[in-house]
């Protein structure tokens, strides 16, 4: 039983090691293209890219159908039953789909251009930019199918080293594009890393499972299901990309593109960069949890041990980001972002909550209940824009990274107590314990960031770094074989 409870542990730790190793090395190099394209094209320049990224994602979760969700309980249970007929056709289904959400995007981009640009600008005419959106959308579509695909069949490796060819490919393609026409290639290096993201997938995607496409009403009827399913999930993503929006188009109106650019690099150095150690919860986490989703303790214990390896492993983790920031934001982007170091720092302690918060938001996705999960996620992006605008008119751009804190937290206290009533769900007292610990030495730094500066500053902010690391260290040799998990995981991924 000690062996089991062990190998449990490993597994989740070794995966989210992996594959937030791997969101590691995506960061980094998108790190090197921001620090290019604030040297290139300044916070306007990047504040224009988050307004088309906004509009991009948005008009992408309105029309994708689902598919990437959707489509990979069904397939995945083709795949582990080894019902080879069934799960060839169904991948068809899917492809087929998938360009019909890929058409759907690009003409919904073409429709809505026009009233996005009156909302989202007070000078110039950006329907253009935005109409060409389409071309990224209906490649971002098709991509969704295909790692549906490779995610239901456990090609992790296949998926990393997608995420990996990407990012380099993109960091070669965007920085001569920004050098030669500075704001003008904006939009091209949007529309080409979407392109080189389809590509990388598909050629994983067909060698596995060459393409057949045949257009018939049976696999049209065949995929309804997983339409349905996806559709709750289509509104909620929309809800969520739609906030986004909201907010950039909020802060562009009532302070600028600069605002924009510097609430979009803070949002990127905290919510963004410490989703690496999250990377894993969807393609590994997720299909395991749908499996026993329906007996109440083995659905507990494994929630619980989710989110105790994501706590113990993002903590210390927060503490560098947190120190670090005032060193980072000028060394990645440029002096003229110094003003967001205050915004994101802030914005840090909200990951304490959020990691939380995911492992257990995931039961709901998993049980298939489609309107309980858009209750809780518009419910989240509700609170997120109300409290962004309070937070921006009352304190400025360190009010919005306030609001970021305040949005995890009612979120974590909406999904837990929904989740406590609902499913059954009952958090450890480990995991109440490994929390209060890490916060106070999360909430610690916080402090000392704002009250001391020299060498002071860096002396006990090392301290407390150290002190998490530490700890975290300690519960997880505790719980876990370490590097044997690591290791095993390692030859996994080489495997697919």
């Amino acid at each position: 039983m000690e062996e089991q409870h062990n190998e449990s542990y490993d597994h989740v730790l070794g995966y989210t090691w992996i594959f937030g190793g791997v969101q590691g090395m995506i960061i980094l190099f998108n790190l090197v293209r921001n620090k290019f394209m604030a040297l290139l094209i300044g916070a306007g320049g990047m504040g224009f890219n988050s307004l088309l990224i906004s509009v991009q994602n948005f008009a992408s979760q309105c029309t994708n159908l689902g598919i990437s969700f959707g489509a990979v309980p069904k397939l995945s249970d083709y795949y582990e039953q080894e019902r080879q007929e069934e799960l060839a056709n169904y991948i068809q289904v899917i492809r087929l789909w998938s360009m019909i959400a890929s058409l759907l995007g690009f003409l919904f981009c073409v429709s809505v251009s026009p009233l996005i640009n009156r909302y989202s600008f007070i000078w110039g005419n950006h329907t253009l930019h935005y109409a060409m959106l389409g071309v990224s959308v209906a490649m971002l579509a098709i991509t969704g199918g295909e790692t549906a695909i490779l995610k239901a069949t456990r090609r992790l490796g296949a998926l990393a080293r997608v995420q990996v060819y990407t990012a380099i490919i993109s960091v070669f393609l965007s920085i001569p594009i920004y050098y030669y026409f500075r704001d003008s290639g904006v939009l091209p290096v949007i529309v080409l890393i979407a392109a080189m993201s389809m590509l990388t997938t598909i050629f994983y995607s067909y060698r596995l499972y060459p393409l057949h496409l045949h257009f018939n009403w049976h696999q049209m009827k065949e995929g309804a299901d997983m339409i349905i399913l996806g559709l709750a999930f289509i509104i909620a993503a929309a809800i969520g990309t739609g906030a986004e929006m909201v907010i950039r188009a909020f802060l562009n109106v009532e302070g600028g593109l600069d605002e924009v650019g510097l609430y979009n690099v803070g949002y990127l150095l905290t919510i963004t960069y410490a989703g690496m150690v999250f990377s894993s919860m969807e393609t590994d986490y997720f299909p395991r949890l749908s499996a026993i989703s329906r007996d109440i303790i083995k659905t507990n214990e494994m929630v619980n041990k989710q989110m105790e390896v994501s706590l113990l492993l993002l903590s210390p983790l927060l503490v560098v980001l947190l120190t670090a920031l005032p060193v980072l934001v000028p060394l990645l982007f440029s002096k003229e972002f110094l003003p967001v170091v205050a915004m994101a720092q802030v914005a840090v302690l909200a990951m304490y909550f959020k990691v939380l918060s995911l492992p257990i938001a995931y039961i709901t996705l998993a049980r298939r209940y489609s309107l309980s999960y858009l209750f809780l996620e518009s419910s989240y992006f509700i609170v997120l824009v109300i409290a962004v605008v309070i937070g921006f008119r009352t304190w400025g751009i360190w009010g919005t990274g306030i609001a970021l804190v305040v949005a995890h937290v009612a979120e974590l206290l909406i999904v837990g107590s929904y989740s406590y009533w609902h499913y059954e769900y009952r958090c450890t007292c480990a995991i109440v314990q490994y929390a209060a610990i890490q916060m106070v030495i999360g909430f610690t730094s916080y402090i000392v960031s704002c009250m001391t500066e020299g060498w002071l500053y860096w002396i006990i902010e090392a301290v407390l770094t150290f002190t998490s690391t530490v700890y975290s260290i300690h519960i997880l040799r505790q719980k876990t074989h370490l590097w044997e998990a690591l290791k095993r995981k390692l030859q996994n991924l080489k495997s697919n």
